[in-house]
């Protein structure tokens, strides 16, 4: 099994011109040789992908990696509902690896984008 532990870091943005290290995610994920989401080994292993999300200022929230109904990758902290979801997006084509960026939309609809600072072994 290729669980993966991935960090992200805000990236620069308007009120972070210098990106932060203390906005981000870290999610539990499998990952296949080429870096990319195993959709497969999640499928069968989804009890252990989770994430948190940590936010200067805000309480640690913590939730899991889930698939959309259409198929998408996001990160629920309440699988009751969907309403909480935050979109990772174009997520099956992103290649998982450090300097790399990725890009996330929240609840309210704001999108952010995210480097990823760190991947290493579960």
């Amino acid at each position: 099994m290729s669980l993966f532990r991935i960090r992200l870091e805000l990236a620069r943005e308007k009120d972070h011109p210098e990106g932060s290290t203390q906005h981000g995610y870290e999610i539990i994920a499998p990952l296949k040789a080429d870096g990319h989401l195993d959709a497969a080994e999640w499928k069968s292993r989804r009890d252990i992908c989770t994430a948190r999300r940590f936010w200067s200022g805000e309480a640690d929230q913590h939730g899991e990696l889930v698939r959309t109904r259409g198929g998408q990758w996001a990160l629920s902290y309440d699988p009751a509902t969907d309403e909480d979801d935050e979109s990772l997006f174009r997520m099956d084509s992103h290649l998982i690896r450090q300097g790399e960026y990725v890009s996330l939309r929240g609840p309210a609809g704001q999108r952010h984008t995210f480097r990823i600072a760190a991947v290493s072994a579960a």
